[in-house]
């Protein structure tokens, strides 16, 4: 997630930024709702939301940071830390404030903050059409790493071959297959958020690959899923079977990628994942 048009500069000092743990949970969504306004894709984030994200992708309102002109809040930047890593969960401006360089100011604040807490990389996404934000971080000193994917699968009525076992298996199999680190809403960190939460995670397991997912009433959203093209189709149209999937964030080089096109899935959004040394 990105700023809508981070073009533009204005006179830096006129821009206040205060730590996100300023503000209740509550009043973040209203930011976090009115910054992505008139989005590419819109969020609309309640206070449920914003918990969740703040839990299950390490957000640490300490370092994150809201943007106030004349003490009135236009803008946040939310900063998400694991370890030695941290990443950027969404940068948003408010519709009148955009293009006027209050995005640069809120990605100062969170490279100065992260810095500060001396973390050695810092990473992102942001989608394709948002050329301003791209030029924005391709300023700052971002790289892109790679391009990934939101992918959507209809369901299926018949089952695929895969053998339902316990997430924690399954796992243990992703890590000893996988090919490149997973994004962050889809990492080790984020699985183990989800162990503690309804629905619980599912293992599904093949020979030669291995899936893990949780399965709500209306959809099935993949966590992380390893193996090559014919296994990964093959727990793809397991999943299926169980109602529609959605995957957050799939790399393009990876071969689930190339599974869920076989099997018709729309890539509704692709987003540029770019990377920061600090």
């Amino acid at each position: 997630m990105a700023e809508p048009g981070s073009g533009g500069r204005i006179d830096v000092m006129t821009v206040e930024l205060r730590p996100s743990s300023s503000y209740t949970l509550d009043e973040l969504a209203e930011i976090f709702t009115k910054a992505y306004e008139g989005y590419f894709v819109p969020f609309v984030v309640d206070e449920a939301a914003m918990r969740f994200m703040v839990e299950a992708f390490s957000f640490d309102l300490a370092a994150s940071r809201v943007a106030l002109v004349d003490d009135e809040p236009v803008g946040l930047a939310n900063l998400g830390v694991r370890g030695d890593r941290c990443w950027v969960g969404g940068v948003g401006v408010v519709p009148g404030r955009r293009r006027t360089g209050i995005g640069r100011a809120l990605m100062t604040g969170l490279i100065d903050q992260a810095r500060t807490l001396g973390l050695r990389q810092m990473t992102l996404e942001v989608m394709e059409q948002n050329e301003g934000a791209f030029r924005l971080y391709d300023e700052l000193g971002f790289e892109t790493t790679r391009w990934v994917g939101i992918w959507s699968l209809p369901a299926a009525a018949q089952d695929g071959p895969a053998r339902e076992v316990d997430h924690a298996v399954a796992h243990e199999r992703i890590r000893a297959l996988r090919r490149a680190a997973e994004p962050w809403q889809r990492a080790d960190e984020t699985l183990a958020y989800y162990q503690g939460h309804d629905p619980p995670p599912l293992g599904l397991e093949l020979n030669d690959g291995a899936a893990v997912a949780r399965a709500a009433a209306e959809s099935v959203q993949l966590i992380q899923i390893a193996g090559d093209e014919p296994a990964c189709r093959a727990l793809f149209e397991s999943l299926r079977g169980r109602g529609p999937v959605s995957v957050l964030n799939l790399p393009a080089d990876d071969p689930s990628t190339t599974a869920l096109a076989s099997l018709g899935a729309e890539c509704r959004l692709r987003q540029r994942e770019m990377a920061l040394a600090l």
